[in-house]
Order: C-alpha cells, then sequence, then structure tokens
C-alpha cells in the first residue's frame, strides 16, 4: 500500500532497504528516507550512487531511464532476503552488482541489450554468458515452513511472486497495481486501505528544476538568512517566540505565558514541536542549519 500510495502521487523511494522499513506489532508497516525519492516520469536519470548497492535494479546499474517500478525490485530483493535469510545480490560494487545479477538470474536476452547506451552494451555483451537458476532452485520448498496458518500462502506462489519482481527488463516486470492482486499478497488485499485518501500532491517542479552550483550556494544562502531573520524575530513560520519570550516592535521582553516545562502550554501537533525544536537549536546558533 505504501508504494501504491507513492507511485499515486507519482513519487518513487528510490532507496529501499531494510533498514528504511519499519514494522509494528500490529503489523502495520512504514516506509522511512525519502531523502532520495525522486517524481516519477521525469527525464532525470539516476546513478548507480542513489539506490543501495544490494538493492538497486538493473536499470540504475547500468544507467538507464527509470519508471515507478523501480522499486518493485527492491521490494523482490527484500522478499528473497527475508526468506533466505542473507542478501540476494551481495555485489562488492556497482560493476560486481550486475555480475551478481545475470549470475543468478541469468544474461539479458539481445532485445535488452539494444535498450543500452553503446559503451554499456559493449561491457555486457562481453561479459560471460550464464543462463541462470530457476527460481525452485534459487527458493527451495526447504526455506519455506511447511505448516503455516495461511493455506493459500505456499512456496510455489511466493516464487511466482519474485520470478516477476526480480525480472532485469522493467518493462516485463510486475507493477505495483499487478502485485497486489497476486495469489501471494491478494490474501492481505483491503480496497478500503489501497483507497485511503493520498497525502497531499507534492510540487514536482522542485524535482524538476535545475540549477548551477552558485545558483545552489546563492539558494541555500538566503534560506539560511531567512532562518535566521525569523528566528531573531521570535517567529518560525508563525510560531510564538521559544522560551516564554514575547517580541515587541523587535524586542524582546519576558512574557508572562506558562513556563515550557507547563505541559498545558506544550501543542500536541507534532509539527509543531518539531518547529519549536528547531527555533531552540537556531536561538542557540542562528547558522546552525548548516552543519
Amino acid at each position: 500500500y505504501s508504494l501504491e500510495v507513492s507511485y499515486f502521487i507519482s513519487l518513487s523511494s528510490k532507496d529501499l532497504k531494510p533498514s528504511n522499513i519499519v514494522v509494528k506489532s500490529d503489523c502495520t508497516l512504514k516506509i522511512l528516507d525519502f531523502g532520495l525519492a525522486r517524481t516519477a516520469g521525469t527525464s532525470f536519470m539516476m546513478t548507480p550512487y542513489v539506490v543501495t548497492r544490494y538493492y538497486r535494479a538493473p536499470e540504475v546499474i547500468l544507467g538507464m531511464g527509470y519508471k515507478e517500478n523501480v522499486d518493485i525490485w527492491s521490494v523482490g530483493c527484500i522478499m528473497g532476503e527475508m526468506i533466505k535469510g542473507g542478501v540476494l545480490f551481495p555485489g562488492t560494487d556497482h560493476i560486481d552488482q550486475w555480475n551478481k545479477v545475470i549470475e543468478q538470474l541469468g544474461t539479458p536476452c539481445p532485445e535488452f541489450m539494444k535498450k543500452l547506451q553503446p559503451t554499456v552494451r559493449t561491457y555486457v555483451e562481453n561479459r560471460p554468458k550464464y543462463a541462470g537458476y530457476s527460481f525452485e532452485k534459487l527458493f527451495p520448498d526447504v526455506l519455506f515452513p511447511v505448516d503455516s496458518d495461511h493455506n493459500k500462502l505456499k512456496a510455489s506462489q511466493a516464487r511466482d511472486l519474485l520470478s516477476k519482481m526480480l525480472v532485469i527488463d522493467a518493462s516485463k516486470r510486475i507493477s505495483v497495481d499487478e502485485a497486489l492482486q497476486h495469489p501471494y499478497i491478494n490474501v492481505w488485499y483491503d480496497p478500503s486501505e489501497a483507497e485511503a485518501p493520498p497525502p497531499k500532491i507534492p510540487d514536482k517542479q522542485l524535482d524538476e528544476r535545475e540549477h548551477t552550483i552558485e545558483e545552489w550556494k546563492e539558494l541555500i544562502y538566503k534560506e539560511v538568512v531567512d532562518l535566521e531573520e525569523r528566528t531573531k524575530n521570535g517567529v518560525i513560520r508563525g510560531q510564538p517566540s521559544p522560551l516564554g519570550v514575547a517580541v515587541i516592535n523587535g524586542t524582546q521582553h519576558p512574557s508572562s505565558s506558562p513556563s515550557v516545562c507547563d505541559a498545558s502550554s506544550l501543542s500536541t501537533d507534532p509539527t509543531l514541536a518539531s518547529d519549536t525544536d528547531s527555533s531552540l537549536e537556531a536561538s542557540a546558533s542562528p547558522l546552525s542549519c548548516c552543519r
């Protein structure tokens, strides 16, 4: 569901890995760290260093364009790792990462090779040819529990789903919607969760803007100056001055409001709490945001 919502707002994580996924005791799952997320469908090319190596999709390793199902490959790697108890493709660098993939899944067909850039294609075609292993051999029955509370969750279904996620050619890889309807997943599928109102759609132009290094420096400097000015005036995003200090005509005066230690004076809104934390840190050092 998390990926489906992300794709609804045209946002791909680009850095899915076990350490970026948390699960609560009630099986609620959340994806963390969208710091590398980009809007889907843009003309940007991801470098091989965007996604954590072990979970990089082939199109990222080979410097090809990408689309939403770039994250599906990562999910397949994580699922396979959970089943086998170890990383599926433990490459030592981005070149070895590709070698690890084709050693297990086999060398891609000529049709795929035609999509590669000339220099990349030359390297890939000159690599030894591998037939790859069947998913029955990669994920044998012994890796799955003999008895399961869910009799529909069979090893064969898990292998079938993995075989559709771990596809080198992204154009033939399963989509999120298709994965949710797969027999191995569908047993938990709840349309009410998948069709819940998505979060606010972000401004895609933020990803599509291009600036020179000097322009980025200027933008960052302006942001720092703006933060310092707002902090000096005791206002950050419209919030009152911290530490019980009122601002009158640009001058700070002690406030009669309750102490910050008084629970009744603290907002329960987590976004306001984070703003307060930011203002406290900024008060100690106006340029602390540059750390």
